[in-house]
Formats: C-alpha cells, sequence, structure tokens
C-alpha cells in the first residue's frame, strides 16, 4: 500500500516517527531516491520540504493504514 504525503515541518516528521512507532507493522517512507524505515527520525528530518511516499505491505489492513496516515498529514 502506498500513500503520498508532503512534510512540511520538524514537528510533522516527529509525529510520523512516533505513529510509526506505534504500530505492529513496518511502514517506510520513499522518495525517487530514499526509501526509509518510518522509524528513523533522522531519515525523516532529511525529508522535511518534500513530497513522500507512505509505503506498508499489502497484508496490512487498508482501512488502519489509511488512519494511520491521515494521522501523518
Amino acid at each position: 500500500m502506498i500513500r503520498e504525503i508532503d512534510i512540511k515541518s520538524k514537528e510533522q516528521a516527529e509525529k510520523i516517527n512516533q505513529l510509526a512507532c506505534e504500530v505492529p507493522y513496518e511502514v517506510w517512507v520513499s522518495t525517487d531516491t530514499v526509501m526509509l524505515d518510518a522509524r528513523s527520525l533522522l531519515g525523516l528530518l532529511a525529508l522535511v520540504g518534500k513530497k513522500a511516499n507512505v509505503v506498508a505491505e499489502d497484508d496490512v489492513n487498508p482501512i488502519s493504514f489509511g488512519k494511520l496516515v491521515s494521522k501523518m498529514e
């Protein structure tokens, strides 16, 4: 599953990190050039000001994933 978000601030990056740490499945964030674990705060901070894709395995509940991404925006 993939959903696009715009990481606008340091605070949003910290929120994405916190939310990714709370779910029982792997969450990644990717751009055209990099894919990183959403639990990596340092990596997320490098993406501030950029559009990125939030990615999870296909077996994750789509409703749960949608709610997670909505909280990240």
